[in-house]
């Protein structure tokens, strides 16, 4: 007899170029599902020349019988409806925030609000882009996103790139939502 393998569901959130896209291509065993269209809004075009506007997907296989589902969400909180429609049966979610830009630190809070308030299930937050010089530590975003002990949202460094951080990402998250069930 076959086993059911089982499916676990997983938000990709954060600001405008935070790396959502990059992180899910870097560990998804399938070609990664894109909505990307060129950017038009002047603010934005300077940073890069495409931008996901529906969602992002990925698969992983991470053992015999589990498979994470990877949903990347838009950035621009004008897409925020996708936001409602992906969060719906996560079991848990990553926000990325690129710790080379405090400037989306703020809006990194209010997705993080966002989903606390909508779908309380476990977080990570993943401070992307660890490999630039200019990067924010993981505890300087912590206590600059507001992120205290008792908030149980783990804040870890990445370079979305590197497949081991995204893994050492996914397997924090998935730590998170193990000791959840158990406890």
């Amino acid at each position: 007899m076959m086993k059911q393998i089982k499916k676990i569901k997983i938000v990709v959130a954060g600001p405008f170029a935070a790396g959502k896209t990059q992180f899910i291509n870097t560990v998804s065993e399938i070609k990664t599902v894109k909505t990307e269209k060129k950017i038009t809004a002047q603010t934005e075009k300077g940073v890069k020349e495409q931008t996901t506007v529906a969602m992002d997907f990925g698969k992983i296989r991470i053992d015999d019988e589990h498979e994470l589902y990877l949903f990347g969400t838009p950035g621009q909180s004008r897409f925020d409806f996708m936001w409602e429609i992906l969060g719906q049966g996560a079991l848990g979610i990553i926000i990325l925030v690129d710790s080379t830009d405090p400037s989306t630190f703020h809006e990194a809070r209010k997705i993080i609000n966002y989903f606390q308030s909508r779908f309380p299930v476990p977080m990570v937050v993943a401070a992307n882009k660890q490999d630039l010089p200019n990067a924010w530590s993981p505890e300087d975003v912590a206590v600059a996103l507001d992120i205290t002990e008792e908030d149980e949202i783990p804040v870890i460094g990445i370079s979305a790139i590197n497949k081991e951080d995204v893994k050492r990402a996914l397997l924090t998250l998935l730590e998170v939502i193990r000791k959840e069930l158990t406890s």
